[in-house]
């Protein structure tokens, strides 16, 4: 009795495929960075091989992605297709809340802005006597 192999595809296609990144370029720009997890392994080459069940943990830019995945992909499509590819296990993001504490805007006497030039030229007159 044989088991069927299991279908491994490359890190690279994978992500590309599944829309996390726009290009393969990308995809293999990522993984060689260490931003890429799998089953909480560092990895750091392109052509890595993922396979289904694998739990993924990829570092972007705004966000920490965690996803399963559920098929290898064949192309890239649309969104939709591209979804089916694997379940989305990703925390929710942390709201933070705005500050309480406003500082209140500078106030200044009234008329007293900015000095003018002859008042900047006494200044410095006194300046340079002492």
């Amino acid at each position: 009795m044989s088991l069927a192999p299991v279908a491994k595809q490359r890190i690279d296609k994978w992500l590309f495929f599944a829309r996390v990144v726009k290009s393969r370029t990308l995809a293999g720009k990522l993984a060689e960075a260490g931003k890429v997890r799998v089953n909480s392994n560092k990895i750091s080459s392109a052509s890595y091989q993922v396979k289904v069940d694998d739990v993924l943990t990829i570092t972007l830019e705004r966000k920490i992605l965690v996803l399963k995945i559920l098929a290898p992909g064949e192309k890239r499509g649309p969104y939709v297709e591209a979804k089916e590819l694997y379940e989305d296990l990703s925390p929710e993001p942390v709201k933070r809340e705005k500050s309480v504490f406003v500082p209140p805007p500078a106030q200044r006497e009234p008329g007293s802005g900015r000095p003018t030039k002859k008042e900047r030229r006494e200044m410095d007159k006194f300046r340079s006597k002492g």
